[in-house]
C-alpha cells in the first residue's frame, strides 16, 4: 500500500523534480549565443553580461559591466537623448521595443531590436531593466536590397517614355500609370488611376466587349497580344500594339494584369505606303509590258507601209504622224518600265569608268534636233578636263536626256536651255538651267515624286506622265549621287536641275613596253593567271599553239596590274587565287578600266552557284578545269574577232 508521502500535495513539483535556482537561470541566460541579455541598474548601468553580448556587441564582461548603456549608441541618438527616453519609456510603460542602428566596440554598426523590460521585485520595488537585443543586420540588409530592387523597377517602369506599362486589378481597374502611358494616352495619374481601362478602345470596341475579352483570354492563356485602334484622351486614335499578362500571387491566385502598349502609328504609315509604292511598281511594270504587246505590230505594220510607194499625201502624212507618235508612245512605255525596274530594285548598273564630260556632249547631240524643233537656243559649258565616276554610261545618257527633255519641254519657243559640266571638290556636278516659267515653291518638294508636275493650265499643252523626274532621282540616287531643283517660280527666270556624283580615280591606262598586248607579229595577247605554275605554263603553250601570244601571272595583284598596264585582249582568269581571288580582279577591272579586256575564268569550281558568282563579277564565260579544248578554241575566235 502506497504511503501518503507518494502523493505530493496538489500545486507542489515531484520528488524528482526541484524549481531552477538563480544559478541555473544564470547558466541558461550565460549560454544564449545569439541574444545579448544583459542587466541595467535603475540609471541604466550594466550589471551583467551573457555570451551573445560578447559575440554581438564585442565587449567582455570585465569592460563593460559598471558602465552606462548608452555607449551602444551612435552619436546623432546621443544628441537627442535617446537611451534616456528608452528607459523612460520602460519604467512608466513596463516594456519599450525599437529597432535602430546600434555601435559595436570596435565602431561598427549593427541594425539592432532592442527589448527593453522593465524588473520589479517581490515586494513590488523598482529594481532595474533588463535588456535583449537581436542583430538584424542581414535581416535589413535583405530588406533593403527587396527595397532597392522595387524602387529600381519603379524608377525603371516610370522613366520608360516610349512604352504605356501599367497595372490593372483582376477586374481591368487602372491601379498605376507610367511617364510613357501619360505621353501615348494623355492622361494624368490622377485622372485615370481608378477608371475601368475599357476608356482606351473605340466605342464601336468597347460596345462588343473585347476589352473584356482580351482579359478572358490573358486570364486563360497567360498572355495576350494585339494590334489595333486605341484612343487618346482627346479622342484622336493611334495604331497600338497591346500586351497583357496576367499576374498571379505564389499560391496561384489572380492579383491583375500587367498591360503595355505600344504607338505603332508611324510604322502602319510607313507600311501602309511601302504596300502602295510596291503596288504602283507592280503596275508599272505590267502596264509597260502590256502596252509593248500591241506597240510591236504596229511598228512592224508602219515598217511595212514605209517599203511601199504612196501617192497619196494624206496617207503619206499619216503615216508620218504615226511613227512620231509612236516614238513617243514608246518613250513613255520605256520610262514606265524603267521606274517599275528601279522601284523594285530590279534594274541593274554597269559599274565602269565613265567621262561625263561625252555623256553630256552625247545627251546634248541627242536632244538637239527637239530644241531646235521649238527655235529654242541649247548651249553646253563643259570643263576641258575628264570627269571620271564610275557608273553606267547608258543610264548616265538617260538621266541627262531627261533633264533636257524637260527644259526643252517646258521653256517656251525661242527660249534658252543651258548644259554646265564641271567639278566641285570631290564631286562631279552637272546642270541643266532654262528661262521657262519655272516651278512654283509649293512645288519644288513634291517635283521628283512619281506622277507628279508642276502647275499647268487646262489645256495640259507640255504633257506627260510625270515619270521622268522621278526617274531621274532614282537612277541618280543608284550612281551614290543626289538632284536637286531651285527656281524661284517667277516666269521668265526658269528653273536649274543640279546632278552631284562622286567623283572616281581615272582608268589606267596601257603603258607603251615591249610586253604590251597591242598585237605581236599579227597574234592577239592572251593573259593566262594562274597560282598553279605547271598549269600556268601548259596553258600559255596551248595558246601559243592556237596562235595567240601568251602572258602568264601568278596572282590576283599582278593579274590586275598586267591587265592595267598591258591591255591584252583576252584573260584566262583562275578564281583561287593568292592575295586577291579572281572574282574581286574582274570587279576592279569592270570598275577600274575603261575598255577592260573579255575575261573567261578557268576554275576548278565548277557548281552553278560558282557560275553565277563569276558572271555576277563580270565574267564573259566559266570554264571548268580540265578545260575542254575544243570549246576553249570556239570561245577564243568570237571574242578575239570582236575585240
Amino acid at each position: 500500500m502506497a504511503d501518503a508521502s507518494d502523493n505530493p500535495p496538489p500545486g507542489s513539483l515531484p520528488p524528482a523534480v526541484t524549481r531552477p535556482s538563480d544559478a541555473d537561470y544564470r547558466l541558461l541566460v550565460d549560454a544564449v549565443g545569439d541574444y545579448a541579455i544583459f542587466l541595467l541598474d535603475p540609471g541604466g548601468v550594466v550589471r551583467s553580461w551573457n555570451a551573445g553580448a560578447r559575440r554581438i556587441k564585442g565587449y567582455e564582461e570585465h569592460e563593460i559591466v559598471g558602465r552606462h548603456f548608452s555607449l551602444f549608441y551612435p552619436p546623432e541618438q546621443l544628441e537627442r537623448g535617446w537611451p534616456e527616453h528608452e528607459l523612460k519609456v520602460a519604467r512608466e510603460v513596463g516594456r519599450f521595443e525599437d529597432e535602430g542602428w546600434r555601435v559595436r566596440k570596435d565602431g561598427t554598426r549593427f541594425w539592432a531590436n532592442v527589448i527593453i523590460t522593465r524588473l520589479i521585485d517581490n515586494e513590488g520595488a523598482f529594481r532595474g531593466f533588463s535588456k535583449i537585443t537581436r542583430d538584424l543586420t542581414d535581416r535589413r540588409h535583405h530588406e533593403e536590397q527587396l527595397r532597392m530592387s522595387e524602387e529600381r523597377f519603379r524608377l525603371l517602369v516610370e522613366g520608360v517614355k516610349d512604352y504605356a506599362i501599367f497595372m490593372l486589378d483582376p477586374d481591368g481597374i487602372v491601379v498605376s500609370w507610367n511617364s510613357g502611358a501619360r505621353r501615348f494616352k494623355g492622361y494624368e495619374a490622377v485622372e485615370i488611376i481608378g477608371r475601368h481601362f475599357s476608356v482606351f478602345y473605340p466605342p464601336e470596341v468597347a460596345a462588343r466587349g473585347w476589352p473584356e475579352q482580351e482579359l478572358r483570354l490573358a486570364r486563360r492563356d497567360g498572355r495576350f497580344e494585339e494590334e489595333g485602334w486605341r484612343l487618346r484622351k482627346d479622342g484622336t486614335r493611334f495604331w497600338a500594339n497591346v500586351v497583357i499578362t496576367a499576374l498571379h500571387d505564389a499560391d496561384g491566385t489572380l492579383r491583375g494584369f500587367a498591360k503595355l502598349t505600344r504607338d505603332l502609328t508611324d510604322r502602319r504609315r510607313i507600311s501602309s505606303l511601302e504596300d502602295e509604292g510596291r503596288r504602283i511598281s507592280t503596275f508599272l511594270a505590267m502596264l509597260g509590258h502590256e502596252l509593248r504587246n500591241p506597240l510591236a505590230p504596229i511598228s512592224n505594220a508602219l515598217a511595212l507601209m514605209a517599203r511601199e510607194k504612196m501617192e497619196s499625201r494624206t496617207l503619206r502624212l499619216a503615216q508620218d504622224t504615226i511613227s512620231r507618235q509612236l516614238k513617243q508612245l514608246i518613250r513613255l512605255v520605256d520610262d514606265l518600265l524603267d521606274v517599275g525596274r528601279v522601284t523594285s530594285g530590279k534594274i541593274r548598273l554597269e559599274a565602269k569608268p565613265v567621262d561625263l564630260k561625252w555623256v553630256v556632249l552625247e545627251a546634248v547631240e541627242a536632244m538637239s534636233p527637239a530644241a531646235a524643233d521649238k527655235g529654242q537656243r541649247l548651249h553646253s559649258e563643259i570643263e576641258e578636263t575628264p570627269l571620271w565616276i564610275t557608273g553606267d554610261r547608258a543610264r548616265m545618257i538617260q538621266v541627262m536626256c531627261n533633264l533636257l527633255g524637260n527644259a526643252i519641254k517646258f521653256t517656251p519657243p525661242g527660249g534658252h536651255v543651258q548644259v554646265h559640266a564641271g567639278r566641285d571638290g570631290e564631286h562631279a556636278v552637272l546642270s541643266v538651267r532654262d528661262d521657262g516659267p519655272g516651278i512654283a515653291h509649293q512645288d519644288i518638294q513634291r517635283i521628283f515624286n512619281l506622277f507628279e508636275q508642276g502647275e499647268q493650265d487646262i489645256a495640259r499643252l507640255q504633257g506627260g506622265l510625270g515619270l521622268g523626274l522621278s526617274l531621274v532621282q532614282q537612277l541618280v540616287g543608284l550612281h551614290r549621287g543626289d538632284v536637286a531643283a531651285y527656281s524661284k517660280g517667277v516666269p521668265g527666270e526658269g528653273s536649274e536641275f543640279v546632278v552631284r556624283l562622286p567623283l572616281a580615280p581615272p582608268p589606267a591606262l596601257p603603258e607603251k613596253t615591249t610586253e604590251a598586248g597591242t598585237q605581236v607579229n599579227g597574234r592577239p595577247t592572251v593573259l593566262v593567271v594562274d597560282d598553279n605554275r605547271d598549269s600556268a605554263q601548259t596553258m600559255a603553250a596551248l595558246m601559243e599553239t592556237l596562235g595567240c601570244h601568251a602572258l602568264v601571272r601568278h596572282d590576283g595583284e599582278a593579274g590586275l596590274e598586267a591587265i592595267k598596264r598591258l591591255a591584252p585582249d583576252l584573260v584566262l582568269l583562275d578564281i583561287g587565287l593568292p592575295g586577291i581571288s579572281g572574282l574581286e580582279v574582274a570587279r576592279r577591272a569592270r570598275s577600274e578600266i575603261e575598255h577592260p579586256p573579255p575575261l573567261i575564268a578557268v576554275t576548278g569550281y565548277g557548281q552553278e552557284h560558282d557560275r553565277q558568282l563569276s558572271f555576277d563579277a563580270g565574267f564573259f564565260a566559266h570554264m571548268t578545269k580540265p578545260v575542254d579544248v575544243t570549246q576553249l578554241e570556239d570561245l577564243l575566235r568570237r571574242l578575239l574577232d570582236r575585240r
